[in-house]
């Protein structure tokens, strides 16, 4: 039965809600209710390609993808159960007009500690045969990157948040946060009130039908975003890294020994109404852009794909902060695309800001909300801003 009262509840039970409330058990705070209206991960985290990179513009970003991936890397101790974590190393390829940019991120990342390096096309053929590079194009190389699976490390997390004491409650639909004086009064679900201090906004791109009447509205809009499967001919090609490939507006893993996934083609949709398959034409563009860089995959086929959605935020990054004007709200929402390889640092942080009145982990100033009213927004060295 779920309960009527706690002291925090975390609406959304992605990997965001999950990871959260799993920090919170962490440093001892138990008595709290995650609500999710379908099954966990069954928004966008499920459809996530669940890459693990830190290739970012920015410090912040940067150093929570590199944090993270130490979890999923070492996942069962770290938090138990598993991750699927597979390291394949991961390769960015850019055009010439952005070798400054690969140059100045490259640099930055090394600073924070990252295991990252230029290559020479000639350094690639060896840590890479099966991809072809062009006149003009630069190239950079993690080696301690891969790939996770997203619904084994979303209910991971929130077993052992259970195993700590929390409740996890699923197929309940929130129709609304009561705010009262000022601050949080409960959270309203089909199933009853739960009053409550504190109230985490998770829920994605659904995050602002929860604040209808409140006053409260985040800059998100949801986008589209196809993912693609397609065979690989084991022969040929058993195996390849995972690729981040601005020059081509576009990114690829392996999925199995057999498949690749693909991820191409964001557009702005309706959130009702979206098309949850995939287009045939922007499909063979994609596997086109795929042999060029993957020539062996010109034996592969179209094996089907999905679409996702991204939330972005106006600079395509997470809002993650107390919600103005109202005590006990947060928000945890606009991952816009990139959110999984953050999500246990941003776990952690945010537990700590609910907790503690500050993040001590990180620095979290950068991802506030005002930030897009005083025109203070991350920005991005590179056009295609999956990969800011």
């Amino acid at each position: 039965m779920m309960k009527n009262t706690a002291d925090a509840v975390v609406i959304g039970g992605g990997v965001m809600g999950c990871s959260l409330l799993y920090y919170l058990a962490k440093k001892g705070t138990t008595d709290t209710l995650l609500l999710e209206r379908s099954v966990l991960g069954a928004g966008s985290t499920g459809l996530s390609q669940a890459i693990c990179r830190m290739h970012y513009s920015n410090p912040i970003t940067a150093s929570m993808a590199w944090s993270s991936l130490q979890v999923y890397a070492n996942f069962s101790e770290q938090v138990g159960g598993d991750s699927g974590f597979v390291k394949t190393g991961y390769l960015v390829v850019v055009e010439e007009i952005d070798r400054p940019s690969l140059e100045l991120n490259i640099a930055m990342q090394q600073d924070l500690g990252i295991d990252v390096a230029l290559v020479s096309p000639e350094e690639l053929r060896d840590l890479a045969p099966m991809f072809s590079t062009f006149e003009g194009e630069s190239l950079a190389w993690e080696p301690q990157s891969g790939y996770a699976n997203p619904y084994l490390v979303t209910t991971s997390l929130a077993a052992r948040a259970q195993e700590l004491g929390a409740q996890v409650t699923t197929r309940s639909n929130v129709t609304g946060v009561e705010i009262g004086g000022g601050r949080v009064q409960a959270v309203l679900t089909d199933q009853g009130r739960v009053a409550t201090p504190v109230a985490v906004v998770a829920a994605g791109p659904w995050s602002n039908n929860l604040m209808k009447g409140t006053g409260v509205e985040f800059p998100l809009i949801p986008v589209r975003h196809q993912v693609a499967m397609v065979t690989r001919p084991p022969g040929l090609l058993p195996e390849h890294p995972i690729v981040g490939d601005i020059a081509q507006s576009f990114s690829f893993r392996p999925e199995s020994p057999t498949l690749t996934m693909v991820g191409y083609a964001e557009e702005e949709v309706e959130l009702e109404n979206y098309d949850r398959g995939i287009d045939q034409a922007e499909a063979a563009d994609a596997m086109s852009r795929l042999i060029r860089r993957m020539p062996a995959m010109d034996q592969s086929y179209l094996r089907g794909g999905w679409s996702g959605l991204f939330t972005t935020t106006p600079d395509w990054h997470p809002i993650l902060d107390r919600v103005p004007g109202v005590e006990g709200l947060y928000c945890m929402v606009g991952f816009s695309g990139h959110g999984f390889k953050l999500a246990p640092s941003i776990g952690q942080a945010m537990a700590e800001l609910v907790l503690d009145g500050r993040a001590a982990s990180f620095d979290l100033s950068p991802l506030r909300f005002s930030r897009f009213e005083e025109n203070d927004l991350i920005l991005s060295r590179y056009r295609y801003r999956v990969l800011a």
